[in-house]
């Protein structure tokens, strides 16, 4: 399970907060980037999977 730091990032010039990950356009939730078969990108929650060309 990932920690809240590593999925986060923090810009201190503007003080703003991002996400390193997508969030699910179906759910809502944090996508997983995922290298090997092939490189996609996948919510564990709902299912839906966006796979790289």
């Amino acid at each position: 399970m990932a920690k809240v730091h590593e999925l986060y990032e923090y810009d201190y010039k503007t003080g703003t907060i991002r996400l390193k990950n997508k969030k699910c356009p179906r759910c809502g939730s944090i996508m997983a980037h995922h290298l090997k078969p092939v490189e996609r990108w996948h919510c564990g929650k709902c299912g839906y999977t966006e796979y790289r060309t």
